[in-house]
């Protein structure tokens, strides 16, 4: 697919080495002297617990924070890198997970950023530079218009133009930040494939996943960081998954506890029917009971944020009925919803469940505003409860923050979940509705948020879970239904939850 003419005799070169790179953040030590080393034409994974250091190391390779010590080799030159515009003048390009492209401009304008543009009379020559862009945008399969907007693609296809612009801007690094969060399992095999051919064309990429299965079927090497420090670095050949697992948690995995499932049902608490809105959503029916926690399996597209969205009441239904307790409930919005006692932890956290410029206090108060008045005479926050309510779900749910006014974007993915389900805890909904709770976190933040929805569960709350992972489910609920073009197409209840079960429920024959 890429041209592959300098791969060769330079391939098991060191393009990048990163040597006792340390950095500080408010005293406290993000990291403790990493150290890295990237090939030419090389796949090398990165892995570490959601706190150890990986985000940190990558703002010092793009320019965004500068290190308190060590030293950045690229050719075996020692470089600085005071600004991103330095980092891309070195051959580095970023692909994060949030993509930072401009969805009001086109493909080719987002390609283009940053890049002296062909003009013509004076003017940006638009058709010569697409005659340039298209050939490159062709051998990553972008099939889109160059000239749509980006806020019409899809996110494989973003992906797509975030690799092309790395290619245009000619990056002899990429590194990619959990590039499969968001994909199906289609576009994730399609970017593996791109993947092995930037590398086979001599162009090295650093892989950050917490996908673990990914890290060991595309990574020639494995850097593990732990609490800020570099731990281990291995050779694919000579690399287990129980040796990767101990060596990001610093001790071997424990086998996942057995989940005592309830038989028992509780009374019921949601009853949905024949739920409909096309063209996701077509004639789902369910009953959630108390104390039960039940998964929503099935693959991306079946349907499933769409359903958790009409129960909570962001879209209308075309048709069917729901009720809660016993009695109608037609929530015209997510108000109505809120006020019956729904709680919602969005799938998209950072752009649907978090002000990330805002404290972990402002965060966590969200959903009790009323209860953090002075009285329901005199409606003003009182800075006084709010703090309060602050201080105790951070010290209850192992919030790792600098403080309770730290900005909430600094924290890492599975203490900023932990904020999006805090803040439902003082609320103690009668339903709280998880759509993806773990993705994007590490091993143990996803073992903690595992254990606060069984007592959620066990305290009475009727959790409905959505999980495109389908080992996390057989972990964690007592019931699955599994979705497939918007129905749900299987039912799966106690030794029948499987992950093999799961899988073969969501690719079962629709007909059928």
């Amino acid at each position: 697919m890429f041209d592959s003419s300098h791969a060769g005799a330079s391939a098991a070169r060191p393009f990048l080495s990163a040597a006792s790179i340390s950095k500080a953040f408010g005293g406290a030590q993000a990291l403790k002297g990493v150290s890295i080393e990237v090939r030419n034409g090389e796949v090398h994974g990165l892995v570490g617990a959601n706190g150890a250091g990986k985000s940190t190391l990558i703002r010092v390779l793009a320019g965004l924070v500068q290190p308190d010590g060590g030293e950045i080799r690229i050719d075996g030159t020692r470089v600085s890198i005071e600004t991103p515009h330095r980092a891309s003048q070195l051959g580095m390009s970023f692909i994060h997970q949030d993509l930072a492209l401009v969805p009001t401009m086109t493909v080719i304008e987002n390609i283009m950023l940053g890049l002296p543009k062909k003009t013509r009379f004076g003017l940006v020559d638009w058709p010569a530079i697409a005659g340039d862009v298209k050939p490159i945008a062709e051998r990553v399969g972008l099939r889109v218009p160059l000239d749509v907007k980006v806020r019409h693609l899809s996110t494989a296809e973003s992906w797509l133009v975030s690799i092309c612009r790395a290619l245009v801007h000619k990056a002899r690094l990429i590194v990619m930040d959990e590039p499969t969060a968001s994909l199906s399992a289609s576009e994730c095999e399609r970017l593996f494939a791109i993947i092995r051919d930037l590398a086979a064309s001599g162009v090295a990429v650093l892989y950050v996943s917490h996908r673990l299965s990914e890290i060991l079927s595309l990574c020639q090497r494995v850097s593990v960081f732990r609490d800020g420090a570099s731990v281990a670095c291995h050779e694919r050949a000579k690399l287990s998954r129980e040796m990767l697992v101990e060596a990001i948690v610093g001790h071997s995995e424990a086998s996942a506890p057995s989940i005592e499932r309830k038989s028992a049902k509780g009374a019921p608490v949601l009853s949905v029917s024949g739920l409909t809105r096309q063209p996701k959503v077509n004639g789902v029916s369910f009953t959630l009971h108390q104390g039960e926690v039940l998964g929503i399996g099935g693959l991306v597209g079946s349907g499933r944020s769409e359903l958790a969205r009409l129960v909570y009441g962001a879209d209308r239904i075309d048709s069917g009925a729901m009720t809660m307790n016993g009695k109608a409930f037609a929530p015209r919005h997510s108000t109505d919803a809120f006020r019956a006692g729904i709680g919602l932890v969005p799938e998209e956290r950072r752009a649907e469940g978090l002000l990330l410029t805002k404290s972990v206090a402002f965060n966590l108060s969200l959903a009790n505003l009323a209860s953090l008045c002075f009285s329901s005479a005199l409606p003003v926050i009182s800075a006084k409860k709010r703090n309060q309510l602050a201080q105790d779900t951070v010290r209850e749910l192992a919030i790792k923050t600098a403080g309770i006014n730290a900005p909430v974007g600094r924290l890492s993915g599975g203490n900023q979940q932990k904020v999006v389900i805090g803040r439902w805890l003082r609320r103690a909904p009668q339903i709280l509705i998880l759509d993806e709770p773990t993705r994007g976190v590490d091993i143990g933040a996803r073992a903690e948020i595992h254990r606060l929805i069984r007592a959620l569960a066990g305290k009475g709350m009727a959790v409905l879970v959505i999980s495109s992972e389908s080992d996390e489910l057989p972990d964690l609920c007592d019931r699955v239904l599994v979705m497939a073009d918007g129905r749900i197409v299987a039912e799966l209840e106690g030794q029948g939850i499987s992950r093999s079960s799961i899988v073969a429920a969501s690719y079962a024959d629709k007909a059928a």
